[in-house]
């Protein structure tokens, strides 16, 4: 129940902002995790934006709060710690360099997979700091990674 006690549709209150820490904290340290609606999410301050998704890669679970952010082709990622994959931090996009083996002086050139990591939104309102789950329908690769038995949050209690 609400505290004006009506009911709450619990699947909206999925989708219901949730603070997660302070502006100046943040903006500190660069990132942070958290836990929104018993999903684990790393939010990452860079270059002035705010930008948070699943803290496990889509890959192989890897911890993503634990990456570096570098550019490619001009966007921002965060690389995986152990494979070294590269998603965009925008988008959550996968990439990954090509080359077109048949032509000998072709250039590696930067190439998208899609959408794997899901992507939430970050408001901030008075200095604090919003994260809202995506409801996007579409699946995503890291879906899989952000059930209970990949938790690397630890609980309090």
């Amino acid at each position: 129940m609400d505290p004006d006690g009506s009911e709450q549709d619990p699947e909206m209150k999925k989708y219901s902002s949730v603070c997660v820490g302070r502006e100046e904290d943040i903006k500190k340290s660069e990132r942070m995790t958290a836990v929104v609606h018993d999903r684990e999410v790393v939010i990452f301050y860079h270059r002035g934006e705010y930008h948070a998704m699943d803290i496990r890669c889509y890959h192989s679970g890897g911890p993503l709060h634990l990456g570096e952010i570098e550019e490619f082709d001009g966007r921002p990622c965060i690389v995986c710690p152990w494979h070294k994959y590269k998603i965009t931090l925008a988008t959550g996009e996968g990439l990954y360099q090509s080359i077109n083996p048949k032509d000998p002086s072709a250039k590696p050139k930067w190439c998208s997979k899609g959408i794997k990591q899901r992507i939430h939104t970050v408001t901030v309102d008075n200095g604090n700091i919003y994260v809202t789950l995506s409801n996007e329908p579409l699946k995503c690769d890291s879906d899989f990674y952000a059930t209970g038995i990949f938790k690397v949050i630890q609980s309090s209690s």
